[in-house]
């Protein structure tokens, strides 16, 4: 795979020396938290600031995710580079990719990939933390835009795989609120109809307690668009949580 640059960073990163695989795998730089070493090798993610644009780099040494396509394992970057593509082609907000790219050195599989900073937005974790002081208006908007992004999720055919708090970040923008999702790399097909989306939406549902049953019965008629439509989800969901509860 040639390395991806997209054009409108193509700039900053020619001026400052970082339009390369070699150029961003050298530069020196402090991870903003530790090293994930599963998978038999190890990822970090760092900070990098150019300008007035700052970005995510994530480099990784052999941490590599096996599928029938790549039975001898590819990066996990290499996942979640193209469902970053995937998610902009069936309009679902997402991260916006600078740079990927993969180099084979020896017995050694690196990549990088190169995000935009979501500076400005807000995970859902960091909300719920001060849910008490949000008022009425703000956490119904909130609610509602992130029911509508699940719903959009879902509608183009793609569960999410993870779809907790702390990967759904919000903002707010001339009075609406707008929700968008990171970590895709468990994103797959929606194959098994509302199985899927039960599936996917009660780990949120699960970790979102502070919503309390309003708030929860709320973002299910956002996500339905029919709030006479969620009995039935409600019965699934709970009962799915209950089975997950059971057995933890």
């Amino acid at each position: 795979m040639n390395d991806f640059i997209a054009e409108r960073d193509r700039p900053v990163l020619e001026n400052s020396g970082l339009a390369s695989f070699d150029e961003l795998w050298a530069l020196k730089l402090e991870a903003v938290d530790e090293p994930n070493v599963e998978r038999g090798g190890w990822s970090s993610v760092y900070r990098l600031e150019m300008g007035e644009t700052a970005y995510y780099l994530k480099r990784q040494s052999n941490h590599l995710t096996r599928s029938l396509l790549h039975p001898l394992g590819e990066p996990t970057f290499a996942r979640e580079f193209r469902n970053i593509q995937r998610y902009q082609q069936l309009g679902i907000p997402t991260l916006q990719a600078s740079f990927f790219g993969c180099r084979k050195v020896a017995d050694e599989q690196r990549a990088i990939l190169l995000t935009r900073a979501l500076d400005g937005w807000e995970d859902l974790d960091s909300c719920l933390a001060r849910w008490p002081q949000l008022d009425e208006t703000r956490r119904s908007a909130i609610i509602r835009a992130v029911g509508e992004l699940a719903r959009t999720l879902h509608q183009v055919g793609q569960v999410h795989g993870c779809f907790y708090p702390k990967h759904i970040f919000l903002r707010e923008q001339e009075g609406r609120w707008q929700a968008c999702l990171i970590d895709l790399e468990k994103t797959r097909p929606l194959l098994l109809g509302r199985r899927d989306r039960i599936k996917d939406l009660e780990p949120l549902l699960r970790r979102a307690q502070r919503l309390g049953d309003e708030g929860m019965r709320a973002l299910l008629a956002a996500y339905l668009n029919d709030e006479h439509a969620m009995e039935p989800w409600l019965q699934r969901l709970r009962q799915r949580r209950m089975d997950k509860e059971s057995r933890a």
